[in-house]
């Protein structure tokens, strides 16, 4: 292999990962954007089953989508 197409193979393989990257982070996005939603959507008595006030959930509620708390 010569030294341009090593260079464009690599520079593909960078993109390939780079999308691949973008879209796990877009599906992550959504998947804390739901997971606060159903969270929010839970009665007092289910969020008292699971250790949760209703005031944990306001403030979780009103963190943006890409605040990741677990950094994923």
């Amino acid at each position: 292999m010569m030294k341009g197409q090593h260079e464009q193979v690599m520079a593909e393989k960078f993109s390939i990962h780079a999308v691949s990257d973008l879209l796990h982070k877009f599906s992550r996005w959504y998947e804390l954007h739901r997971e606060r939603e159903l969270l929010a959507s839970l009665s007092d008595e289910a969020l008292k089953d699971i250790g949760v006030s209703r005031a944990d959930v306001e403030h979780e509620s009103i963190r943006p989508f890409w605040d990741d708390p677990m950094h994923k």
